[in-house]
């Protein structure tokens, strides 16, 4: 179950990253909006990291919990900002996400 809640967390991560995306782009009551999600997100986030981080080891909770965050922030930079996707981009994403299963695993 702690995985899950990891993974949660790690979700939320990326929802805070892209409620800070839009929040960017527009203004006024608008902006607090996108405020006010980012700050929701964050609270999750990092309340379901500490929440998973009571039994699984600081040192593979945090690294798979940003991971799971950085490739969900790319993979909506790409999807919902238009982001280019070269190769390399690709690749080292690739990379990133067989670094978090190893982790896993090991």
């Amino acid at each position: 179950m702690d995985w899950v809640i990891l993974i949660v967390a790690g979700l939320c991560e990326t929802g805070f990253t892209y409620c800070l995306g839009r929040a960017k782009s527009v203004a006024d009551v608008e902006w607090w909006l996108w405020m006010g999600g980012f700050l929701t997100f964050t609270f999750l986030s990092m309340a379901l990291l500490a929440k998973a981080t009571q039994t699984l080891p600081i040192g593979t909770a945090y690294p798979v919990w940003t991971g799971i965050g950085a490739v969900g922030t790319v993979v909506v930079g790409i999807l919902c900002f238009h982001e280019p996707a070269t190769a390399w981009r690709l690749f080292f994403i690739v990379t990133l996400i067989a670094s978090i299963v190893g982790l896993k695993i090991v």
